[in-house]
């Protein structure tokens, strides 16, 4: 059966983020993820992770300019200082964190540019990322997204960010297939997990259309989670789901499938 972590970005957000760790240990899970912890020191989400036998097993490199718009700067030339002061802190949190990988978010692209200049941009980013972080043991995780949530969006199919992962030859690049982005993208959900089983580093769900819990929608997620135990997928599955009410209320489902 698969392993559940809970999204603290987007889950229990009846409660201020560092009331989310007590109540996703409460609710069952052993492990979180979230989009990041910057607003906090390393130490003090090290400590709500000890405190209620959490283990963080997913957070982003620092995005850019979150508030206005900015969705990663990865695929975005003339911005390699600062990513490369991201890695650099991100992996600082990883550390304290014990951490085993980070998502690279890519970012968003004017509508008429030189996607060349970007891609290139976005590979040199990964193999300076990948390198940094395998001097610690940390994986490197790029995620596909769609374009109707998020417009402009650089990364979008599973083809094209195993054809990047391929190409950038580091070893500890893998890629995080989220079965919403990807059933909204290209669906044949089945067929692309198993064609892409060894290049796949996590996953994460939520129902389509709609982003709430995954027991209702187009997904058939009984059968996915099957598919995990057959194919022996041995990572997470990353809960990245906004709840239609109430977090623990919404939890029927997991308390069905956990382990």
């Amino acid at each position: 059966m698969p392993k559940f972590a809970a999204n603290l970005t987007m889950m229990f957000n009846e409660h201020q983020f560092p009331a989310r760790f007590p109540a996703a240990a409460k609710a069952g899970f052993t492990a979180v993820e979230f989009l990041f912890p910057y607003e906090y020191s390393p130490a003090e989400v090290g400590g709500w992770l000890k405190e209620n036998n959490l283990k963080n097993v997913l957070f982003n490199l620092p995005p850019g300019d979150w508030s206005v718009g900015e969705r990663g700067i990865a695929a975005l030339p003339g911005r390699e200082g600062e990513f490369k002061k991201g890695v650099a802190l991100a992996i600082e949190y990883a550390l304290e964190l014990n951490t085993p990988q980070l998502h690279m978010m890519a970012g968003v692209i004017p509508s008429k540019t030189n996607l060349v200049e970007h891609r290139q941009s976005y590979l040199e980013n990964m193999r300076y990322a990948a390198r940094e972080l395998a001097k610690h043991g940390i994986s490197l995780l790029i995620e596909p997204i769609n374009t109707r949530d998020m417009p402009g969006y650089f990364l979008n199919t599973q083809s094209q960010a195993h054809e990047l992962r391929i190409e950038s030859g580091a070893g500890n690049v893998k890629v995080l297939m989220d079965f919403y982005h990807a059933q909204i993208v290209e669906g044949n959900l089945s067929e692309n997990f198993e064609r892409y089983f060894d290049g796949i580093g996590h996953v994460q769900i939520a129902s389509v259309p709609t982003r709430n819990e995954p027991d209702v929608g187009e997904v058939n997620y009984s059968h996915i989670f099957n598919l995990l135990d057959e194919k022996g997928y041995q990572g997470w599955v990353g809960c990245e789901y906004r709840p239609k009410g109430n977090t623990e209320e919404g939890l029927s489902w997991f308390k069905h499938f956990r382990i």
